[in-house]
């Protein structure tokens, strides 16, 4: 089992920036890639980043230039610079690690509880 814990969020006016960290534990050897997931109100969960073991990462193109996703791996983890935030990010948002078999299918998804980010004046 993997478990992730965030933090961070926050309340932030349009513009602003906010820093949010993901720390893994338990089995966290095995997982391939680690991402950050957001859900607005009445909204499906979408994908805003993710970084791989090995450090490639992935972009929604609604942040890119904006946000950057980091690992440290003497910490076990993950964070999520967002910056020139704006009013309809306002969402929660969730860290999720995976596990993949011997040819890239994706297994094993693991979930934290989320952190609220209010992008408000």
């Amino acid at each position: 089992q993997v478990q992730l814990v965030e933090s961070g969020g926050g309340l932030v006016q349009p513009g602003g920036s906010l820093r949010l960290s993901c720390a893994a534990s338990g089995s966290i050897f095995s997982i391939y890639a680690m991402g950050w997931y957001r859900q607005a109100p009445g909204k499906q969960r979408e994908l805003v980043a993710a970084i791989t073991s090995g450090g490639s990462t992935n972009y929604a193109d609604a942040v890119k230039g904006r946000f950057t996703i980091s690992r440290d791996n003497a910490e076990n983890t993950v964070y999520l610079q967002m910056n020139s935030l704006k009013a309809e990010e306002t969402a929660v948002y969730y860290c999720n690690a995976d596990k993949r078999d011997s040819v890239g299918v994706r297994l094993d998804d693991y979930w934290g509880q989320g952190t609220q980010v209010t992008v408000s004046s």
